[in-house]
C-alpha cells in the first residue's frame, strides 16, 4: 500500500476524522472545579495493510490551575505526589500542557489529509470534558478535537470483548496490563490505544469494514 493509499484509508476510515488517544489523570470528578495532573495523547498511524497502530506518545505533568481544587482520594487513587521535586521541575501549566499536545495532533491531521481529531478514551466523556474545560480556561481559539464527538473504548470493548474495565478489556484482547502502572497518563493512554487498534483491526480482519467499503463505494481505494 502506498503512502498516498495509506493517507486516503486513514482519512476515509473515520470520516475525516483522526482519532487520537486521551488520558488525564485529575484531582477529582469536576471538570470546572478540579484539576488537571497529567495528560497524554497517542496518535495512530496505519501500516500496508491497513491496519491502525500507535504512533507516538505525548505525555506531560500539569500544574493545578490557580484556584483548582485537588482531592486527596484522587492522589491516593493515582499515586501522584504533587510535592514531588522531580514533577515540579517538570510540571507545566495547563496552556503549555495543551499547546505540546495540541501541536503534534494538528501536524498529524494535516499529514492524513483530516478535517480534525476525535478524542478516544476509556470512559471518553470524563477526558473530553476536562479537555474542553482546560480549553475554555486557557481561551485557546483552535482546539483540533471534535468539540463533543469521541470513541469510547469502554463501550467498544464491552461490545467486542463483555470487559468495560481497561485492565480486564486489554487483557481479553492479549494486550498486556501491570496493575502496577496503571493510573499514570501516559501508561493508561498506551493501552487504551492498543486496546482501540485491537478493536478496529479485529473488525476489519472479520470482514466489517470491507462490507462497510463495498457499501459506500470506496472499495477501489
Amino acid at each position: 500500500m502506498s503512502e498516498a493509499i495509506t493517507r486516503e484509508m486513514m482519512a476515509q476510515r473515520f470520516r475525516s476524522f483522526l482519532p487520537v488517544v486521551v488520558d488525564l489523570e485529575t484531582g477529582g470528578f469536576s471538570a470546572e472545579r478540579d484539576a488537571i495532573l497529567e495528560i497524554a495523547a497517542v496518535t495512530l498511524t496505519m501500516d500496508s495493510e491497513g491496519n491502525l497502530m500507535p504512533d507516538a506518545t505525548y505525555a506531560y505533568h500539569v500544574q493545578p490551575f490557580t484556584g483548582a481544587n485537588v482531592e486527596q482520594s484522587a492522589l491516593d487513587f493515582t499515586g501522584i505526589k504533587l510535592d514531588d521535586p522531580l514533577r515540579q521541575r517538570v510540571a507545566l501549566s495547563e496552556a503549555e500542557a495543551l499547546g505540546e499536545i495540541f501541536r503534534p495532533v494538528r501536524k498529524a491531521i494535516k499529514a492524513y489529509g483530516c478535517t480534525r481529531a476525535i478524542l478516544v478514551g476509556h470512559n471518553a466523556a470524563f477526558d473530553h470534558g476536562f479537555l474542553n474545560a482546560a480549553v475554555n480556561r486557557c481561551g485557546i481559539k483552535r482546539n483540533p478535537f471534535h468539540p463533543f464527538s469521541s470513541f469510547d473504548t469502554a463501550s467498544l470493548a464491552g461490545l467486542v470483548y463483555g470487559q468495560t474495565v481497561l485492565a480486564r478489556a486489554c487483557r481479553a484482547a492479549g494486550i498486556p496490563f501491570d496493575n502496577q502502572e496503571a493510573h499514570s497518563a501516559r501508561y493508561d493512554t498506551e493501552r487504551t490505544a492498543e486496546l482501540f487498534c485491537a478493536i478496529v483491526n479485529r473488525y476489519k480482519d472479520l470482514g466489517g469494514w470491507a462490507l462497510a467499503q463495498r457499501e459506500q463505494g470506496l472499495e477501489d481505494i
